[in-house]
C-alpha cells in the first residue's frame, strides 16, 4: 500500500440515499464521467441487525440441513486425494459425502433435540442500513457534488 492509503483522508458527503442501489448509482455515474473514484467511498450508518424468519425447523429439516453441510464437508475431504490415481479419488469423495451426510444428519439432530424447542425456527441474520452516504474526498468533494448534481434522479445533499 502506498502512504496515501494509509493516511487518514478528510472525507465530506456529498450525497446521501434510502438504499445502496441508488449511492452505487451515484458512484457509477461519477466514473462514467471519469471522476477518480478511488477517492469515493459509501458509507452505511444506523446499522440494524434483521433476522429474517424463514420457517419453522423440526427434527427432518434439522437432519436435512445438517445432511447437506455434513456432505459437503465430506466431498470437500474426500478430493483432498486428487493427487493419487482419479479413480480412487472420485470413490473417496463420494465415501466422503455419503458419510459426512450421515454425521451431519445425526448431529443437526442431536443439536435441535438439545435445545428443547428453544429455538423452533429457521431464519437468516443480516444488518442492514437506514441510509448510505456517498463520502468523497474533501479536496475533490466539489467536483464530486458538481458532476452529481447534473445526473438526472439523484438527491445530492
Amino acid at each position: 500500500m502506498t502512504e496515501h492509503t494509509h493516511a487518514r483522508r478528510q472525507r465530506r458527503p456529498i450525497a446521501v440515499f434510502d438504499n445502496y442501489a441508488d449511492a452505487e448509482r451515484a458512484v457509477d455515474r461519477l466514473s462514467d464521467l471519469g471522476f477518480p473514484v478511488e477517492r469515493v467511498a459509501i458509507i452505511g450508518h444506523d446499522l440494524q441487525v434483521v433476522e429474517q424468519v424463514t420457517g419453522r425447523l423440526n427434527y427432518g429439516g434439522t437432519a436435512l440441513k445438517g445432511a447437506t453441510s455434513g456432505a459437503l464437508i465430506g466431498w470437500i475431504f474426500g478430493l483432498f486425494n486428487l493427487i493419487d490415481p482419479l479413480v480412487a479419488s472420485a470413490v473417496l469423495a463420494f465415501y466422503g459425502l455419503v458419510i459426512g451426510a450421515v454425521i451431519g444428519a445425526v448431529l443437526g439432530v442431536v443439536m435441535h433435540a438439545l435445545q428443547r424447542g428453544r429455538r423452533d425456527f429457521d431464519a437468516v441474520t443480516m444488518t442492514v442500513p437506514s441510509r448510505f452516504e456517498v463520502v468523497v474526498d474533501d479536496d475533490v468533494a466539489d467536483e464530486a457534488a458538481r458532476l452529481l448534481s447534473d445526473a438526472p434522479a439523484i438527491q445530492t445533499q
